[in-house]
């Protein structure tokens, strides 16, 4: 009796777990190849470039953005119908959106999409990986190539100038350690310094 009340127990919070959004895109030949984003409603987000990718990048969004992203989705009608547009069109990887919530699954893949919805959506999605390959790079860079730094943080820059850079506040780490380290060139932690005073000021914008 104690063991099927644990089962049932356990069975009920598997089927009360809170929703998440999944973002795939399959693409042979490009780099990454592939790449898979799940974000939780409380903002967490996580960042893989396999299925199985030992090495996965953790992240948080703002609950503003939390909420326009599962906004975007609720829109969509949690991809219970199909996305792809009949139009022939290049290939250019496929898409997979997957809505969960407890034992409740539905997901839409296409190559293109016309829906303007759609498109939001996964710009969103893009635009927190494209966030994560830049934070890959300037940590590899501030971790083992010293002469690398300078390079990552301009990429970063331009990141930040095209409006791609999501959850900014994952960069400060490697950033203050680049500003209070001699070891890397001057140019460099001045650069760092300047970008890590801009997300701040983000969050605490002068009156």
């Amino acid at each position: 009796m104690k063991r099927l009340v644990l089962l049932l127990a356990a069975g009920a919070l598997l089927a009360g777990d809170p929703p998440h959004l999944f973002y795939s895109r399959a693409f042979p030949g490009s780099k990454p190849d592939y790449i898979q984003v799940v974000l939780e409603k409380n903002g967490d987000g996580v960042y893989q470039e396999a299925v199985d990718d030992d090495l996965p990048l953790k992240f948080k969004l703002t609950e503003e953005e939390t909420q326009e992203v599962f906004g975007l989705a609720d829109k969509l009608d949690h991809f219970k119908h199909p996305l792809e547009s009949p139009l022939k069109v290049a290939f250019m990887g496929t898409k997979t959106f997957r809505f969960v919530d407890g034992d409740q699954k539905s997901e839409a893949k296409f190559n293109y999409s016309e829906d303007v919805l759609a498109q939001q959506l996964q710009d969103w999605f893009e635009r927190m990986a494209e966030s994560a390959e830049r934070r890959i790079d300037l940590e590899r860079a501030v971790k083992y190539d010293h002469l690398g730094v300078d390079g990552a943080l301009q990429g970063l820059e331009a990141a930040f100038e095209n409006g791609r850079v999501v959850a900014p506040e994952q960069f400060l780490p490697m950033l203050d350690r680049v500003v209070n380290n001699e070891t890397y060139m001057h140019q460099s932690r001045a650069r760092a310094a300047e970008i890590a005073e801009g997300i701040r000021n983000m969050n605490n914008p002068k009156k």
